[in-house]
């Protein structure tokens, strides 16, 4: 039987636009901006269930 691997949530912003997205981890790698299109998003925060503000 396969393991089967747990997806997290993590939020990642451009550093240069301040663009954020949501992606699943494990992922290969971050990817290019859609927005401003000038370099890799980088990780900002795991995003966890019952996180209150």
């Amino acid at each position: 039987m396969p393991k089967r691997i747990n997806k997290e949530p993590a939020e990642i912003i451009c550093p240069k636009c301040r663009h954020t997205e949501i992606i699943y981890l494990p992922q290969q790698e971050l990817p290019i901006c859609p927005e401003c299109r000038k370099g890799r998003m980088v990780f900002r925060e795991l995003l966890k269930e019952g996180k209150s503000y």
